[in-house]
């Protein structure tokens, strides 16, 4: 779960958002069915000991599922915007395979400044090492760029772009145009783009879903990617939890696995579990 890079919101990018508007019809995704967690390539990978820390989580984030609604397959090229500390990377390289590639992307530098900059400039550098070390892959496999630094070889080869519980961080912090453009760019004509991120209770206030407390609106989620060059293809319940009511008092950072109030209450959120998620795929409008 990312924390915020800082606090500033982009009342404009709201606005935006709710002048746009989002399709009277919204598209929903037939279920994932079951006897995808059969795949015995992806059942051998959430097997992997390189995962034993990771697991406890799979109940909350179903990577099986999820990855079978964006339509990830081994064999393709599979780009994951600020990977973190690599939960989903344990499960990507060596789902992908041989013939498949990794690569690990970070936001623009020419949206950040200060401190925020001086540590996203030295992730091209630093995160292929970090890679190798989670999953066995040479370095050499696992490519990283920041945004505004992608080789012009890359754009138009890339099958699919992960954003996963980031767009709350990309608004308010400013990155969401510079980055969704450059990942656009990077997309095949017919590539697709998963997002995954906290979701807040459609009335929820506009002081509570700007991006700092972790929780969005769907519809405004959906509009923000749909106005930069995308459209909905689909969304899927996967990553639902109807426990979470959505109005912490630190936000979703409340819930586990953060859990913020320490001790306090700590057993009421750990009964709650991982925040409600909404989970979408887009794909480039012409």
């Amino acid at each position: 779960m990312s924390l915020p890079l800082h606090k500033a919101a982009l009342l404009p990018a709201l606005l935006l958002a709710a002048a746009i508007g989002v399709p009277a019809a919204l598209h929903a995704a037939p279920e994932v069915p079951a006897s995808v967690t059969a795949d015995p390539a992806m059942a051998k990978v959430l097997a992997d000991a390189r995962r034993d820390k990771d697991r406890p989580r799979d109940a909350f984030r179903h990577p099986a599922e999820t990855l079978a609604f964006f339509r990830i397959k081994p064999g393709m090229t599979v780009a994951d915007y600020m990977p973190s500390s690599g939960w989903y990377t344990r499960i990507l390289v060596p789902y992908l395979g041989d013939k498949g590639t990794y690569i690990g992307l970070t936001a623009n530098l020419n949206s950040a400044s200060g401190e925020t900059r001086d540590r996203l400039a030295t992730f091209p550098s630093t995160f292929p090492g970090k890679a190798e070390g989670w999953t066995g892959v040479p370095a050499a496999r696992i490519p990283a760029y920041t945004l505004d630094a992608v080789p012009a070889e890359r754009k138009g080869t890339v099958d699919r772009v992960m954003i996963m519980r980031e767009v709350h961080n990309m608004w308010p912090d400013g990155f969401l145009y510079n980055d969704l453009a450059a990942i656009r760019a990077l997309l095949k004509d017919d590539g697709l783009l998963g997002i995954e991120e906290h979701r807040a209770k459609p009335d929820a206030p506009a002081s509570y879903t700007l991006g700092t407390m972790g929780y969005m609106r769907e519809a405004d989620v959906i509009a923000l990617i749909e106005a930069h060059g995308f459209r909905l293809v689909a969304k899927s319940e996967i990553n639902a939890n109807p426990k979470d009511t959505a109005n912490w008092p630190d936000g979703v950072w409340t819930l586990p696995p953060v859990l913020s109030q320490k001790d306090k209450d700590r057993a009421k959120y750990e009964a709650i579990g991982e925040s409600d998620r909404m989970t979408l795929l887009f794909a480039k409008r012409p």
